[in-house]
């Protein structure tokens, strides 16, 4: 429905919104999220057949209940994006909390390389730019088809700090270097992105094409991993951005069994808030051979 809109309008709109106190701003996105889950119809689609996947056990009418309030949330993160844009610095501090921060300071102050785990959780931009204003960081960035919107995109994504944005074009290694001048790598591994440099690991009990990185760079780089997840709070509440601790015994010589790790820690977050997780990307769109594909 949003694409119906041309980009400039949109903009424009999300200029307008982002003046608004954010309680009134989540009551305009969670409304505009209902009507997303009523006339997306392959979203919700993709929605209700990840949620069939990967949450078994619960009934349809639960699914649904799910579903619907994930579209809200969804609705509330693409309205939102405004602030990211436009909002002062104190502005988004104040709506933005950061716990953890010190467990980063340190692990950088003694010259360590970190490999941030963000999952694709809705508040994964609004959790980005609240450590940009505390750490310079390395992340990757994937251009985006139009042009208006692909531009105020990066524009949030680098407005605080001294941020590198890379294409996954670059390759590994503009990240490693960065990451041994002692940037955070602000690393999304939990999407599909096919074949190539992935391995099927369970996600939810269910085959999913995983890449490795994960794995692979924090033993190419000796780096820690840091769980990194953004929580949308309720009724305006904004954001909090919870940094943990370093895993311990990561990586191993297992690729596979590293892998493995990575997903289920990610189920574990994700039954804490299952409407936020990005559930309108097909996660399971490559299959092993053979097998048909569920959407």
């Amino acid at each position: 429905m949003l694409r119906r809109i041309p980009s400039q309008l949109a903009v424009a709109l999300f200029w307008l919104l982002h003046w608004l106190p954010l309680p009134l701003q989540a009551v305009i996105g969670e409304s505009v999220g209902e009507l997303l889950y009523r006339f997306a119809s392959r979203r919700r689609h993709i929605v209700m057949v990840n949620l069939r996947l990967c949450l078994p056990e619960l009934d349809v009418t639960e699914r649904q209940r799910i579903a619907r309030a994930h579209f809200r949330a969804l609705g509330r993160s693409i309205l939102e994006r405004g602030l990211l844009w436009w909002a002062s610095a104190e502005r988004l501090k104040r709506m933005i909390r950061l716990e953890g921060a010190e467990r980063l300071r340190a692990l950088l102050d003694d010259g360590r390389p970190v490999m941030l785990l963000a999952p694709h959780f809705l508040g994964l931009d609004m959790g980005g730019a609240r450590i940009a204003m505390e750490f310079n960081c390395v992340s990757i960035y994937a251009r985006q088809k139009n042009a208006v919107f692909d531009h105020w995109l990066f524009h949030g994504r680098s407005r605080f700090g001294d941020q590198q944005l890379l294409s996954r074009q670059d390759g590994v290694r503009g990240t490693v270097k960065a990451m041994k001048a002692g940037r955070p790598f602000y690393y999304l591994p939990d999407m599909d992105y096919g074949r190539e440099d992935s391995i099927f690991v369970p996600f939810f009990g269910v085959p999913a094409a995983t890449i490795t990185g994960l794995s692979r760079l924090s033993r190419l780089t000796r780096a820690a991993v840091v769980p990194c997840v953004t929580r949308m709070l309720p009724g305006g509440g904004g954001y909090v951005v919870e940094l943990g601790e370093a895993w311990a015994d990561f990586p191993t010589a297992d690729v596979e069994a590293d892998t493995t790790r990575m997903n289920r820690w990610i189920e574990s977050v994700v039954r804490t808030m299952p409407e936020q997780y990005y559930w309108v990307h097909r996660r399971f769109k490559t299959r092993p051979p053979g097998e048909a594909r569920p959407y």
